[in-house]
């Protein structure tokens, strides 16, 4: 019986230490930048313009503003998309995003997070959220964008980004892909044996943020074969939001089709010309 008990505890023990080391390291299984530097916007795409974004705690950050058909500047006519990036790399990754999508006659605001792309500080919920609001400020009171011309782009992370910054500044509409109901619900799936929503520090709860939207027209784009966030989540968050689902069947998370693919590049522009004035 002694032995028994004295398993019991050492289990215990060592259970205790992995949970104690997940959530001491959490925010760096979450958040997995890809540092700096990056060229300048113009050698990445003729007339694209390079932005510094100031954020609510001070932060600098490095973004790429890239007007509509190359054109120097069409802010005043054009719709423009606020593209927030996944957890991994950086925007120098969605840059055939930008191409695909300013031949469409739409201008494409790219930035980092604090901590990605060589941008400084740590990046946690509280601070992507201050980041987009950055990116929004700027697309409003330097660019003068208004609402109507204004769209949110997420993906996967950046679902919980944009998700949650729609619902102080609501855009004329919001493509979400591979979007996860919360945070928890992602990491349930791959550590099941660990108490995640007791661990977890950032939640980011993506189908609560647009179930609470009115009048914003959403667009849910998933693959069949993510294996990072199940299909099923996203089409979680398409009934939350009552959305219009673009399902890319036999695709992986990190498939370059769920990036700039046609699918996903022909829904936004889909979007912005079904909600155009």
């Amino acid at each position: 019986m002694r032995r028994v008990l004295l398993v019991i505890v050492v289990l215990m023990g060592v259970f205790g230490v992995i949970v104690g080391g997940m959530y001491a390291l959490q925010r760096s299984l979450i958040y997995q930048p890809s540092p700096g530097p990056l060229p300048s916007a113009s050698d990445v795409l003729p007339g694209g313009q390079d932005v510094t974004l100031r954020t609510s705690d001070g932060l600098p950050l490095s973004a790429w503003f890239f007007p509509a058909n190359g054109a120097p500047d069409d802010a005043e006519t054009a719709p423009v998309v606020l593209v927030a990036q996944g957890n991994g790399g950086n925007r120098g990754g969605r840059v055939d995003l930008a191409r695909a999508v300013t031949r469409h006659g739409i201008s494409v605001l790219l930035f980092d997070y604090r901590g990605y792309g060589g941008n400084p500080g740590d990046p946690t919920e509280d601070g992507l959220a201050r980041d987009a609001r950055a990116a929004h400020d700027y697309l409003v009171s330097e660019r003068g964008v208004p609402r109507e011309r204004l769209y949110y782009f997420g993906e996967s992370l950046g679902c919980g980004v944009l998700s949650e910054l729609a619902t102080e500044h609501p855009p004329a509409g919001m493509l979400l892909r591979s979007p996860f109901t919360d945070l928890a619900a992602v990491a349930s799936e791959h550590y099941p044996w660990l108490p995640v929503r007791l661990l977890l520090k950032d939640r980011y709860p993506v189908a609560d943020n647009v179930a609470a939207l009115h009048d914003v027209p959403v667009v849910v784009v998933y693959g069949t074969a993510d294996s990072i966030v199940p299909a099923a989540l996203s089409e979680q968050v398409a009934e939350a939001a009552d959305a219009r689902r673009v399902v890319v069947e036999d695709a992986n998370h990190n498939d370059r089709v769920l990036f700039d693919g046609p699918e996903v590049v022909g829904a936004l522009v889909e979007l912005v010309a079904s909600t155009a004035d």
